[in-house]
């Protein structure tokens, strides 16, 4: 049975009430609590001291001493030796002032056109970056050399084979068109098949119609735009393609 509950001004609530206490049950507990804590207290006494129990004390002797670090170089050599005796071979002497030089040498070289012909200008440079990079200023492109070429100013080759293959597929296929033409290949339909033509362009211009005002009121998207823009275009088609089978009708 509920226990009914009065309003806060009642008389009722007054009357003191027995308090009632709710028995819990009893607390779980497994039957492997022992082996487990028992398991977990031999795997931790195992691993008790940081690292193994026995370890190997290095030996007194055995300290850093200066300059153990640092790296040795190779032993000399005999072949060493010899490098060095060579690399470290003195030049010979400089002449006394009393020494004569050595007469009679002839060459056919003409100091007096060496000396007269103008030296060689640097070539022109120009800077492109900010960091000084230089580069030839004839490969820069700011050079007009291409105006020099004997072809400047006419058409490529390719252009012009490209033309003329153009030119005749266009007149290929007027004269394939002319042909269709005089053999009778535009026919005229029969009635019947003018009706059911209309019918098939009609059905699908219900079709696209139904399927435009399926449309949502707010066009907020560029896909639902374009897909509007394509249905008003196939429907405004299909009319006129049926405006042009009526009017033959």
């Amino acid at each position: 049975m509920s226990e009914v509950v009065y309003p806060p001004e009642s008389v009722y609530n007054l009357i003191p009430k027995e308090e009632v206490r709710t028995e819990k049950p009893p607390r779980y507990m497994s039957k492997f609590r022992q082996t487990v804590v028992l398991e977990k207290k031999l795997t931790k006494d195992a691993m008790r001291t940081m690292g193994p129990a026995k370890v190997e004390v290095p030996s007194p002797d055995k300290y850093l001493k200066k300059h153990a670090k640092e790296p040795k170089l190779p032993e000399k050599t005999e072949r060493s030796k010899e490098v060095r005796n060579t690399s470290t071979m003195r030049k010979p002497p400089v002449p006394a002032r009393t020494d004569n030089p050595p007469m009679g040498i002839h060459t056919k070289r003409d100091f007096i056109k060496t000396a007269a012909v103008v030296p060689m200008k640097p070539e022109p440079t120009c800077v492109d970056t900010n960091k000084g990079h230089k580069q030839r200023l004839e490969n820069s492109g700011l050079v007009p050399k291409y105006i020099k070429k004997k072809d400047y100013g006419e058409v490529p080759e390719y252009i012009l084979q490209r033309s003329e293959e153009e030119r005749r597929a266009q007149e290929e296929y007027d004269n394939f068109v002319r042909e269709q033409r005089e053999q009778g290949a535009m026919k005229h339909l029969s009635d019947e098949e003018r009706q059911a033509v209309l019918e098939a362009l009609k059905k699908n211009w219900d079709k696209l119609h139904h399927e435009y005002q399926g449309l949502s009121l707010v066009i907020d998207t560029l896909s639902k735009k374009a897909h509007k823009e394509q249905l008003e275009a196939e429907m405004k088609k299909l009319e006129n393609d049926i405006n042009l089978f009526e009017s033959g009708l």
